[in-house]
């Protein structure tokens, strides 16, 4: 009897969260289309812009810090993209995985990183190993604006266009999930600044097939124009990261509360075939005990 009481205990424990777990399934389900449209709509703005600092970085020769690398800095800077709640599977382990082996290739090159945390999980994970955070952002993690973007991009571009003397930094990595697909996200890490140039193989110029160099001219001037550029390119680039996390994040819950729905499902049903088993024996049991009796008054009365 005992173990029936637990049993049904379990069941009735384990039902509760089937039920949690399928309610946040279904509201993982409503959110992704919006946040993978979202996703994919914001890239188109933020490919273009990188395409054409890639373009000036290119065929210009511009001395700026948005491609120039500082030769003696040792300062950089990671920002890491976590979330704000919890059942979604390993999304936000996956992040920290990720970002804490950045950090230690960094040390390992003799350089002296600052952390940067979006996403309440992510900074309750370093402040309780006390790890120093040089900036942390919270809430509204699947659904991020535009504001949250501003101020990321703000304190970032910031800290990097400080004089080494006073701190800034050289260099500026994000650490985020990129939206492949519903069932595919992937971690990645992009290093922001200095811009990279990065070669398309399909314009690659070669004797036979030869382009021309694009001429810029640059008013005001040129420092003036890539001063005015920089805080665009940093806040739509980590404005897209945070909308692609933001999907990432919603497929991930859905996922994952979808595989405990199912897992919980299995259990209850597990539960109830030991329950009917014990009732089962009981009964016999029961049975048995009265057979016998019945045999022993039986015998007694002959």
């Amino acid at each position: 009897m005992g173990s029936q009481l637990a049993l049904k205990s379990r069941i009735a424990s384990t039902s509760s969260l089937e039920k949690i777990f399928n309610a946040q399934e279904m509201i993982a389900s409503s959110h992704i289309a919006k946040a993978r449209d979202v996703a994919l709509n914001a890239k188109p703005y933020s490919d273009a812009i990188s395409d054409a600092v890639q373009a000036l970085v290119q065929h210009t020769h511009i001395d700026h810090p948005i491609v120039k690398k500082r030769e003696n800095g040792t300062r950089v800077a990671v920002l890491a993209l976590t979330s704000d709640r919890g059942m979604a599977g390993a999304y936000t382990s996956s992040i920290i995985r990720e970002t804490e082996s950045l950090l230690a290739r960094l040390d390992e090159q003799g350089k002296q990183t600052e952390l940067y945390v979006y996403g309440r999980r992510g900074v309750s994970y370093y402040k309780y190993r006390n790890r120093d955070i040089a900036g942390t952002w919270e809430g509204n993690t699947d659904k991020p604006g535009v504001e949250v973007a501003e101020a990321i991009s703000n304190a970032l571009v910031d800290a990097y266009m400080k004089p080494d003397e006073e701190g800034g930094v050289s260099e500026l990595y994000i650490v985020f999930t990129e939206f492949v697909n519903m069932v595919v996200q992937k971690v990645r890490v992009l290093r922001m600044l200095p811009v990279e140039v990065v070669a398309d193989p399909s314009k690659v110029n070669n004797d036979l097939n030869a382009e021309a160099s694009p001429l810029y001219s640059f008013e005001p001037s040129v420092d003036e124009v890539l001063d005015a550029i920089l805080p665009k390119y940093i806040q739509s680039r980590i404005h897209e990261c945070l909308l692609t996390a933001a999907a990432s994040e919603t497929a991930n819950r859905q996922n994952a509360m979808h595989t405990a729905t199912e897992n919980a499902r299995s259990l209850i049903d597990d539960l109830t075939r030991k329950l009917n088993a014990s009732r089962q024996a009981s009964i016999t049991q029961e049975l048995t005990e009265i057979i016998g009796s019945a045999d022993a008054l039986n015998k007694k009365e002959e």
